[in-house]
């Protein structure tokens, strides 16, 4: 990053909260935002499933809705882009990559009102990092139940102001390998969008009961099922080795189960059916973020996928995110300078195709 492309894009790194704050230019590609949706708006769509924002008095905090119940107490800076920047000066990231809340998705819905919503929505994204457009990058959400209205609005997004897509790992019973899915990453590949995959509507139902064991165990699992979905399947055969898809959270699970599917593929001819290749050989078409919390887990992370396949991600502003962002690369002794100089930032501008 030249002087001048620091200078814009905020306050030099070591300014700020002080020693703690890593040092070096920080692009964090995977954050959230959501809009001042009104209930009457979410009303209008679908009267118990369609988000909204309810703000408490003084504007600090607030609960994303669902109908008349609580889904998450939430703070201001996920719908006042001047917090959110605020928030980026202290803590030194120069530019920050927002998303929807997946909450937002909407993929239960009839495909022609989820395009109407995925629309506004984006146009909900776009205005927040229109507030300081050297900061804060759009991503967008698309009506992925339906193939054709998913890869217009993709397109569209990508016109008017977005830098890529979100997509949720499954919709209802399909995961990535349905070959409607498939055909929409083919779509991503074949116009250069990049796609940031994101779990959500997580499996296991009743059993995961508390202890927000859905965003713990659950998680993790669908993230990884994805991603084994599209190797296993041969997918990955027929999409184009140009497409930049990352997955959330490390990949879930992905990593450190890899050496189990590799086994099961040596073993197992109804594994081998309809995958020509070892799976592991295909982990590098896969981009994850560093969000695993542990210099454990990063090591094999980072074994697993390369240093060039990892990217910055903190999943904030929530409390499962990382509240000193980039703190785990940068204090990690295992990675060269040069190294961290990828994942906080080389490989995000690469990814997104951010001038550098």
């Amino acid at each position: 990053m030249s002087a001048a492309t620091r200078a814009d894009t905020g306050p030099a790194v070591t300014a700020g909260i002080g020693a703690s704050v890593p040092k070096g230019p920080m692009i964090d590609m995977h954050a959230h935002c959501f809009p001042c949706i009104s209930q009457a708006e979410a009303r209008a769509v679908d009267a118990e499933r369609a988000p909204w924002l309810e703000v408490a008095a003084g504007g600090e905090s607030g609960h994303i809705m669902l109908g008349d119940k609580r889904f998450r107490p939430v703070q201001a800076q996920l719908w006042e882009p001047a917090r959110r920047v605020e928030m980026l000066d202290a803590q030194g990231v120069a530019l920050q990559v927002v998303c929807a809340t997946p909450v937002m998705f909407g993929y239960g819905w009839p495909a022609e009102r989820a395009a109407d919503w995925a629309r506004r929505m984006n146009e909900h994204v776009v205005a927040y990092c229109a507030h300081s457009p050297k900061r804060l990058k759009a991503l967008a959400q698309v009506p992925l139940q339906d193939l054709d209205l998913a890869c217009a609005e993709a397109s569209h997004a990508m016109r008017h102001g977005c830098i890529g897509v979100q997509i949720g790992n499954h919709v209802g019973d399909r995961d990535l390998d349905d070959e409607s899915l498939v055909q929409f990453l083919v779509h991503c590949a074949n116009e250069g969008i990049p796609v940031l995959v994101h779990p959500w509507d997580m499996m296991g139902g009743g059993r995961m009961k508390k202890w927000m064991l859905p965003w713990l165990v659950a998680m993790p699992a669908e993230t990884q099922l994805g991603m084994v979905s599209l190797i296993l399947s041969g997918a990955l055969e027929r999409i184009p080795a140009s497409l930049r898809i990352c997955f959330a959270h490390g990949g879930g699970s992905f990593a450190w189960l890899l050496g189990r599917v590799d086994n099961a593929w040596r073993h197992r001819d109804i594994i081998r059916q309809d995958c020509p290749k070892l799976p592991s050989s295909y982990a590098r078409r896969f981009h994850v973020d560093s969000a695993v919390f542990d210099e454990g887990a990063l090591r094999l992370l980072v074994d697993v996928m390369g240093t060039d396949r990892v990217m910055l991600g903190s999943d904030t502003p929530f409390p499962l995110g990382e509240q000193q962002i980039g703190s785990l690369v940068h204090g990690f002794p295992g990675l060269t300078a040069a190294e961290k100089a990828r994942i906080m930032h080389d490989n995000a501008c690469a990814f997104f195709a951010i001038a550098a």
